[in-house]
Order: structure tokens, then C-alpha cells, then sequence
């Protein structure tokens, strides 16, 4: 009765999306994903993501 209880809870188990720790670590990841494509984005993004720092901090 266990594993058919654990194969259901397994079907119907939601795949978690992986949080950054901090909206700073979101924008520095956003801007390695934009390097490529656009280095000024890129630039944009990691001048947002100091800014943010030094509010915090």
C-alpha cells in the first residue's frame, strides 16, 4: 500500500524552480545569460545588481 501511495505522491510531485538567494544574485545571473547577445544589457544588469548591494548593505 506504501509504494503505491509513494508512486502517486511521485506522479504528482511538482518540480521546485530554483530561487536565487537574492534579487542581486537574479540580476547577475540574468546578465551572464545576456553577455553574449548583449553586452550592454549585461552591463546594465550587473550596475543594477551593485546598486541593489549597496542599499542593502
Amino acid at each position: 500500500m506504501f509504494s503505491l501511495v509513494a508512486q502517486v505522491a511521485r506522479f504528482f510531485r511538482f518540480d521546485t524552480i530554483e530561487v536565487p538567494a537574492s534579487p542581486a544574485a537574479a540580476l547577475m545571473e540574468s546578465a551572464d545569460h545576456s553577455a553574449g547577445l548583449d553586452a550592454h544589457r549585461a552591463q546594465e544588469l550587473r550596475t543594477a545588481a551593485s546598486a541593489w548591494l549597496s542599499v542593502v548593505r
